[in-house]
């Protein structure tokens, strides 16, 4: 059974975060230093995820992607992964991290049935690294992805916001960098997700000035989006050295080719990464409801989602009208 939205979106992608806990507080994340946690008791137990994506997994869903906050303070996380690997119609688990704590997971994770590992990054240098984090130790994070580099992960991500006046200065050590290594750089256009991280136009370094900057170092050819559907439109080097992938969600949006689904730690469905809001399934999940009937409520919020809040973003840049109102879910709740 394939499920599919107003625009004939099908739902082929759940993000599931474990927590919103975090232990780092990036500036554009998580600037405030406390904030209102979800109850313990309140987060979803791991047969509870694992339940909710074998149902997905029967509505179409074929990738999954484990997040936060940053999944890895969530205690014995490999043993989730072990049963997430096993739903047959899974073919792809991946993880999202900021690599603090990798170094001891690696191995496990992979041995778990964990596919690909993603690693935050925004900078390589140590002082902005200490600046942007808060409380993050740069070598902790490089000894992470080379603990995944050994146990075998491939590919590799590096995901780096880029932000005007902060890291653009970054945009090609971060490509030689993973030119050197063997990984895949991906940068993201500065978006306003959530409601604290005073996002402006003015701060987002558009995905062509991305690639003007990496191409006139190293030419590049594109080779579109994996699927049709990733966020991230790749290009591969032509020196045969790798790809590199920049998410234009700004100023080339691609609602029209959403198909993620987000899942918080306490069971809210989230139907996009702008949203106000989510839809509870926990007193479904909690309350005695079959798998038909989960499955019967799942479909029927998807028939329903309507979000296109990219595109309607930059029809209102681009006309100078003013920004689509509302108040989001933070990021770190939906966990990107």
């Amino acid at each position: 059974m394939t499920v599919t939205d107003t625009f004939r979106r099908p739902l082929k992608d759940l993000r599931i975060s474990v927590t919103d806990r975090c232990n780092y507080r990036c500036n554009y994340c998580m600037p405030f230093d406390e904030y209102v946690w979800i109850e313990k008791d309140a987060i979803l137990t791991f047969e509870e995820i694992v339940r909710v994506a074998s149902v997905v997994a029967d509505l179409g869903v074929e990738k999954i992607r484990i997040t936060g906050g940053e999944p890895l303070v969530r205690r014995d996380l490999e043993a989730l992964v072990q049963s997430l690997a096993a739903i047959e119609k899974i073919r792809d688990l991946s993880l999202t991290t900021n690599a603090s704590l990798l170094a001891g997971k690696a191995r496990a994770l992979r041995a778990a049935g964990l596919d690909r590992i993603n690693v935050s990054l925004d900078t390589l240098r140590k002082d902005r690294f200490l600046k942007l984090t808060r409380r993050g130790d740069l070598d902790q994070v490089l000894a992470g992805v080379e603990a995944a580099r050994v146990a075998g992960f491939v590919p590799i991500k590096l995901n780096t916001v880029v932000i005007r006046d902060v890291n653009d200065d970054e945009i090609l050590d971060l490509v030689d960098y993973c030119r050197e290594h063997g990984f895949e750089q991906r940068f993201i256009e500065y978006m306003d997700v959530g409601n604290a991280n005073n996002w402006s136009m003015e701060r987002t370094v558009p995905k062509q000035r991305i690639l003007e900057t990496i191409d006139a170092r190293y030419p590049v050819e594109p080779v579109g989006r994996p699927d049709g559907r990733a966020p991230a439109e790749r290009y591969r080097f032509k020196d045969g050295s790798g790809f590199v992938g920049i998410v234009g969600s700004v100023t080339e949006p691609f609602c029209g080719s959403c198909s993620r689904g987000r899942m918080t730690a306490d069971g809210r469905l989230v139907t996009c990464l702008f949203s106000e809001s989510g839809f509870d399934l926990r007193p479904l999940i909690r309350g005695g409801a079959s798998n038909e009937r989960l499955a019967e409520t799942i479909a029927r919020i998807w028939a329903g989602r309507t979000d296109r809040y990219s595109e309607t973003r930059w029809e209102a840049i681009a006309s100078g009208r003013p920004m689509p109102a509302g108040r989001k879910i933070e990021m770190i709740t939906l966990g990107g």
